[in-house]
Order: structure tokens, then C-alpha cells, then sequence
């Protein structure tokens, strides 16, 4: 621990004495400075008096018992850490002291090493929570209706062919892998264009089984099949007028490719058990997260509807080669947690937006969604830091951490240390590179990209004006 700065304040809450004095010990000789207080009571009063770095709380005490005492405590000073303690390890006693607030708890008999451990993790929490306290949003939820973040070049250009093709009528084919947003994108190309006043349906031909899938595109007549004990009109008929988005279509049957190339030839469809064939106006926006050219080649995707389909082609690019929007797809998500009351925090620490855009991101926004939301409902302050995070995001922080190569000379900076990490590991373009460097330093240092570059790249980072290059001076006669 540093001499320089002022010990931590463990404040221990137990009414045996025995057990006070112990901990008393243990904590003293790590150069902690210890509070003790006999009672639920008294440990209440000492945090109102002045709040200590790390509470140790037990559960069972005479008076108020370590439940109640965690519940006022958490009351008066909402961010403080509390570790119980407790001699019978119940699930129900884990349960409601995670409920309320609690850091984490320890089962009597106490392991010190261990102790130890759990107290220096809660004091790395607390300084985590301090660097969350200037965190700012970074993006406008109001302004982004659609749902698609991002200020990448690779989603400008994505945004560019959604303003660019709207307006007409041509099918549209997007392609991404799984996870990056293709319906968001469907939906914003059919809420610019001109057929927004009509229905938008969305089907995923992937989940439907191949002996429904025509019925449920096309529609069926009554008795048309076993269980047909009505009419029913087809998506096709559902959305006349409208937008029809055809997600996962790499997938459909041969003889369902052959009614969609009708459909899009003719514009029209004909029912399962039905005769007349019925007109519809319908925009077609496909999607796969296939490659539909081997497809074609392969003879299991028509070639014909291929061509029918990708008139304009809309390519939504991984999250991991554009990490530089991580920061602000997170702060979308929190914001929408926090108005949907799903969640309470509402920030996130530049530690733990350090190892978001380190994270490779293989199921790409959806997956980093679901982290968002995970990490925000275990946060037990305002804000989500590293711990809060799923092991596999923290782990693969640490596993890039431990590529790097020492360095002996230079003693790092947190700023160095999270630019070399940011670029660890194997990127697919010099690109990247850049990007996962930039996002690492705007995590740590937001709005001092530039100079904290300058600062650890030095004479690698050139100033505007020597980087530009110098004209040639005329040699003299």
C-alpha cells in the first residue's frame, strides 16, 4: 500500500468482542486504519458520522440485526461498501444480503488471505466508482429514434444508402452477420420512404417450419390442409401497400424461392388450396447473414432471385470493426434502461468501458446489448464497472493484458496501458488498429484524445504543423 496516501477506513460491525479484535488484527497489519462498532446501532451512526471505505457487517448481532443495519446503512449512504458476514451460509441469507445492497459476504470461519483479497476488491471498486462520477453521455437517445448508433465511416455509409434508396421502390437486400441490426436498418428504410403509413411486417423464414412457411407468406384457403378451418390471409396480403422484410432468407426452400421470384416478377401471390390469384404492392427488404453468392454457386439459391432481390445492397459491418462506436452504443442502451426503469445504472466507469471496446464482440450489438443490460441490473450503485461485467468480456481484457510484451524501461501509464491493450491481439486492418487505440484512450480520457496520444507516442505523434509537410525551400543562384 502507498505511504503517500491517506490509509482506508475498514469499519467492522459485530457485537463479540472476540471477533472484533481479530479482524482488528488482520486488517491492522495490511496498514488499514479500523473503526469498530458493537452494535448494528452504532455501526449506523459511525457511517452518518463519517462514512468509512469498506464496512464489515455481521448478521446476527443483539439489537438491530445485520439485515436491518445493511438496510439503514445502505439508506444513509447509498454507495457505501458493505461485506457481511455471517456464520451460516443459507441461501436465503446470501439471497436478501445481495438484495439489499451488499458488496458481497463472507462465511465465519474467516480465511485472512481471503478476507484480505475481498477488501482490497472492494476498495478497487470504490476508486471505480469515483472515475465513473465524470462520466457524461456521449449520444441524445431522442435523437436516434431508429435505433442505429454509431458515427463509424463504415455506419455513414450505411446511413447514406438508407437516405439514398427510401424513397423508391426497389428491393433491397441487407447483409451482416448475425446480430448487427439488419432489421433496424429494414425498419428505418421503410419509415423514410413513402410507404410509412402502411404496415411493416417482419418475417423470419428461419424459425418457421418448411411446412408453414408458404401458408404463413401466402395465406391458405379453408380446408386447404389439416387444421385449415378458416381462411387465412398471408403476410404478403397483411403488408399490401407496405413493406415486407424477409429476414434469414439464405434459408428457404427451393419452392418457396420460386412463389417469392413470382411475386416480385408478377406482383402476385396465389394462396395454399386457393385458385384466384390475388394482386399485391408490396416492397420486398431481404436479409441474410449468409453468403448468398456460394449459394447461388452451390445450386441452393436461386439465381434469378438472387439478382431479383439485391438491386441495392446495404452491408452492416461487425461491431468489432467499429469499436470506435462502442462508447456510445452503451450510453444508448443505458439511457433506454434507465427510461424503462429496467435498470438503475446509469454510467459506466472508463475501466469497464476500457475492457467493452477491447471485447472481439462475435454476436456483435445484440450480444453487447445483452451485457448492457446484464451488467447494468447487477451494478449496486449508479454505475457499471468492471466487476459488474460478464467474465468472458473481463477475461479477455486480462488474456491481452498478459500479451503484452514487459516493458522495463518506461514505468506505464493507465492511459499506456489501456492504448497497448486496446491494441493487442489480431486486427483485420491497420483500421482497426487505429480504431480499437482511439476508443481505449476516449474511454480513459474523453475529449483528450489528441493530447493523451501526444503524450505517450511523443515524437511518433507529431503536432498538425510539423506532421505537414514542408515545402521546398528555392536554392539560391
Amino acid at each position: 500500500m502507498s505511504t503517500d496516501a491517506p490509509a482506508p477506513t475498514i469499519l467492522v460491525i459485530d457485537d463479540d468482542t472476540e471477533v472484533r479484535y481479530s479482524l482488528n488484527r488482520v486488517l491492522s497489519s495490511q496498514r488499514y486504519r479500523v473503526q469498530e462498532a458493537a452494535s448494528g446501532e452504532e455501526g449506523v451512526a459511525a457511517v452518518k458520522k463519517q462514512a468509512p471505505d469498506v464496512v464489515l457487517l455481521d448478521n446476527r448481532m443483539t439489537g438491530m440485526t445485520g439485515l436491518e443495519t445493511l438496510q439503514h446503512i445502505r439508506a444513509a449512504s447509498p454507495r457505501q461498501l458493505v461485506i457481511f458476514m455471517t456464520a451460516y451460509g443459507t441461501a436465503q441469507t446470501a439471497i436478501e444480503a445481495m438484495k439489499f445492497g451488499a458488496y458481497d459476504y463472507v462465511v465465519k470461519p474467516f480465511d485472512p488471505p481471503k478476507l484480505i483479497a475481498l477488501v482490497e476488491s472492494a476498495l478497487r471498486t470504490q476508486a471505480d466508482s469515483k472515475s465513473a462520477s465524470a462520466y457524461q453521455p456521449v449520444v441524445n437517445s431522442d435523437e436516434h429514434k431508429e435505433g442505429i448508433v454509431g458515427t463509424s465511416p463504415a455506419m455513414q455509409e450505411v446511413f447514406k444508402a438508407i437516405g439514398q434508396f427510401a424513397a423508391s421502390d426497389a428491393s433491397v437486400m441487407i447483409t451482416g452477420e448475425s446480430g448487427t441490426g439488419k432489421e433496424l436498418v429494414a425498419r428505418a428504410i421503410h419509415r423514410h420512404s413513402h410507404r410509412s403509413a402502411k404496415p411493416f411486417v417482419a418475417v423470419n423464414c428461419a424459425a418457421i417450419p418448411e411446412n408453414l412457411i408458404e401458408s404463413e407468406l401466402f395465406g391458405h384457403e379453408r380446408g386447404s390442409f389439416t387444421g385449415a378451418t378458416a381462411q387465412r390471409l398471408g403476410k404478403f396480403e397483411q403488408c399490401d401497400g407496405g413493406t415486407i422484410f424477409l429476414d434469414e432468407i439464405g434459408d428457404m426452400t427451393p419452392t418457396t424461392q420460386t412463389k417469392i421470384l413470382r411475386v416480385l416478377q408478377e406482383g402476385e401471390i396465389q394462396r395454399v388450396g386457393g385458385v384466384e390469384t390475388i394482386k399485391v404492392n408490396v416492397r420486398v427488404v431481404a436479409a441474410t447473414n449468409k453468403n448468398l453468392e456460394v449459394l447461388v454457386q452451390e445450386k441452393k439459391f436461386r439465381e434469378d432471385l438472387y439478382y431479383r432481390l439485391n438491386v441495392v445492397r446495404v452491408k452492416l459491418p461487425p461491431l468489432r470493426g467499429r469499436v470506435e462506436d462502442v462508447p456510445q452504443i452503451v450510453d444508448f442502451f443505458l439511457q433506454g434502461l434507465v427510461k424503462g426503469k429496467k435498470a438503475k445504472a446509469r454510467k459506466v466507469s472508463p475501466e469497464a468501458l476500457a475492457l467493452l471496446c477491447r471485447y472481439r464482440w462475435p454476436g456483435n450489438v445484440r450480444e453487447l446489448e445483452n451485457v448492457v443490460y446484464r451488467s447494468a441490473v447487477a451494478a449496486t450503485g449508479d454505475a457499471i464497472l468492471p466487476r459488474d461485467l460478464p467474465d468472458e468480456v473481463r477475461q479477455a481484457g486480462e488474456r491481452e493484458d498478459a500479451a503484452l510484451p514487459p516493458d522495463s524501461s518506461t514505468t506505464a501509464t493507465p492511459a499506456a496501458s489501456e492504448a497497448q491493450a486496446a491494441t493487442a491481439g489480431t486486427v483485420d486492418s491497420l483500421e482497426q488498429l487505429a480504431a480499437r487505440l482511439l476508443a481505449a484512450v476516449a474511454a480513459a480520457h474523453p475529449g483528450q484524445e489528441r493530447e493523451t496520444l501526444a503524450t505517450l507516442l511523443g515524437d511518433k505523434f507529431p503536432a498538425a504543423d510539423e506532421a505537414a509537410p514542408k515545402k521546398a525551400r528555392p536554392k539560391k543562384a
